[in-house]
């Protein structure tokens, strides 16, 4: 299986394991996701989730031979990130989340992420641009400028720093991601579970209005890059592990 859950009291903790793979987004992992989600969502019993990977990396973003597959019915894309939830999730990071894996992170409400983790959004680097909300989400979560840079670079973004700028909420040691965002939950489940699922949702308004506008925009600009030669010499180049040569065109 590419997705595993198990449950820890009220908490459903969710996990994509194909580490072999650097936990890249394919079909098996979407429908997975889209799975467990919809378990944490109707599950009465269950009031928090935890989304995590591997040990030495949560995700390295949309398999570049596959694809993440088609959209979910509830969930949309890789079965989360169109998702309308109600329920408090936490990411939980050891390592590098990559491109779709920080799309996933920004679908989460709070983040708890390993000393060694850091978050990057390299899809320029390959001719691409953050087509799963990543480029307008960013900018939400991150200081304006530091959004910029990330988008523009494809550099990434260590833990520390982002626990600094406000995006991490808790930098635990490597290997203890996933115990802090356990402790997390457990402080949120300790509330009233309808009272913080109001909170959260009201929450969720302000920060997050109709995003109807920014994904047409979003799918419109990825629709032009799909068309461009930077975009087959930034994937051969990945594949055949060297630099590659822009035409800008």
């Amino acid at each position: 299986m590419t997705v595993t859950t198990s449950r820890q009291g009220r908490t459903l903790i969710i996990r994509i394991d194909r580490e072999d793979k650097r936990n890249a987004l394919n079909p098996a992992v979407t429908a997975g996701l889209d799975q467990a989600m919809n378990t944490l969502e109707d599950d009465p019993e269950l009031w928090c989730g935890i989304l995590t990977g591997g040990t030495r990396i949560f995700s390295a973003g949309a398999d570049l031979k596959t694809g993440p597959g088609e959209p979910t019915e509830r969930g949309g894309l890789v079965g989360l990130i169109n998702r309308q939830r109600s329920k408090p999730l936490i990411a939980a990071v050891e390592g590098l989340a990559l491109g779709g894996g920080v799309e996933l992170v920004l679908c989460c409400d709070m983040v708890v992420a390993a000393r060694s983790a850091s978050f990057g959004l390299p899809e320029v680097k390959r001719g691409l641009m953050p087509d799963f909300g990543g480029a307008f989400r960013i900018t939400r979560v991150l200081p304006r400028n530091i959004a910029y840079e990330l988008l523009a670079t494809g550099d990434n973004l260590t833990a520390e720093r982002a626990e600094r700028l406000g995006f991490v909420n808790l930098v635990t040691e490597p290997g203890g991601a996933l115990d802090g965002a356990l402790d997390l939950a457990a402080r949120v489940n300790a509330n009233a579970p309808l009272a913080v699922r109001a909170a959260l949702g009201t929450a969720h308004r302000e920060v997050a209005p109709d995003e109807s506008a920014s994904w047409a925009h979003s799918d419109d600009a990825h629709a032009e890059l799909l068309k461009t030669a930077d975009l087959r010499e930034g994937i051969d180049a990945f594949f055949e592990r060297r630099p590659p040569v822009w035409t800008a065109r």
